[in-house]
């Protein structure tokens, strides 16, 4: 099974109200409280040894990982973190020095975005597993969703892609500055922030009457994919890294073309160390395809998926 229709099966008749405003399927579940103009973003997240990290990856490291990819859900959303609860599933043999640097890691993380470490809970596991639940906030009127791409909206994404490997995995920033300006200033239909890589994440920004199509020689491509691909010949193209690695943690969102220009003039002057490219459109028919020098092509390649 899938990791998606796993989510399907898990959370198809649960039951809700009108507090939530988002449910599950989304990066963040999104709650009116009804206390003030505000909604709540509630996000969970969980690493484990083996998977995200090896035994071998320094533990600050570890820590300040842990609690970027929920920020990086956050981020897609355009909203704001507050407040981080981190539970600890931890081996027999893992030392006080050890919990401390995840801590520190943890907690350096967490300030760098004015979010405060309220609590948490420790257990006994055969490998090191770490799991945060994060409280963020996000105005009515901007929070982003993954639903609403239209047909003929350009579809953007910041920074580079694939080659996570390198150890981009480990030290990527969250872009919760970015998409809040963006989503300030622009009509972003829909975002995402790309953890289980390209090819897999623009499917959640689709639906059965939309498809969309990606130009090649647009898809920003790291370094780091070029390198290994260079002393690899025989493994992934640097295309193919850029489309299937994950972990990259850049934000993929669409809006609509008419204020591209605008966007790309408007970046340069407030982001001047981070790129920003089209690399394709919405289109009318269902599906992905790729458009390079001999025609548009179905892509049938998929990035990480936690279940298979």
């Amino acid at each position: 099974m899938s990791e998606a229709k796993l989510i399907r099966t898990l959370t198809q008749g649960l039951p809700s109200d009108d507090s939530v405003h988002v449910g599950p399927g989304d990066d963040c579940a999104v709650i009116n409280t009804h206390k003030n103009e505000d909604l709540c973003l509630f996000k969970t997240d969980a690493i484990v040894e083996g998977i995200h990290f090896t035994a071998d990856t320094r533990p600050e490291l570890i820590g300040r990982k842990a609690i970027a990819r929920p920020l990086s859900d956050i981020a897609a959303m355009a909203g704001w973190p507050t407040h981080a609860l981190i539970t600890l599933g931890l081996p027999k043999n893992f030392t006080e020095a050890q919990l401390a640097a995840i801590y520190q890691g943890a907690q350096e993380m967490a300030a760098q975005h004015d979010t405060f470490i309220v609590g948490g809970e420790t257990t006994r596991t055969s490998e090191l597993l770490i799991s945060v639940s994060l409280i963020g906030r996000c105005d009515p009127a901007t929070v982003i969703t993954r639903d609403g791409s239209q047909t003929g909206d350009a579809i953007f994404v910041t920074g580079e892609l694939g080659g996570s490997l390198a150890g981009r995995h480990l030290d990527f920033m969250p872009r919760l500055q970015e998409s809040r300006w963006l989503s300030d200033r622009f009509d972003i239909h829909a975002m995402i922030d790309l953890s289980d890589g390209l090819a897999t994440d623009l499917h959640h920004l689709l639906n059965d009457q939309i498809g969309a199509e990606l130009l090649t020689t647009s898809i920003p491509i790291s370094k780091a994919a070029k390198e290994r691909a260079r002393a690899n010949p025989s493994g992934k193209t640097p295309l193919l890294a850029a489309l299937t690695d994950g972990e990259d943690y850049e934000l993929l969102f669409t809006l609509p073309a008419k204020q591209a220009v605008s966007l790309h003039d408007e970046w340069k002057q407030s982001f001047q160390e981070l790129s920003l490219k089209c690399i394709g459109k919405i289109t009318r028919k269902p599906g992905i395809s790729l458009r390079d020098e001999n025609g548009a092509h179905s892509l049938n390649v998929k990035g990480y998926d936690h279940l298979k």
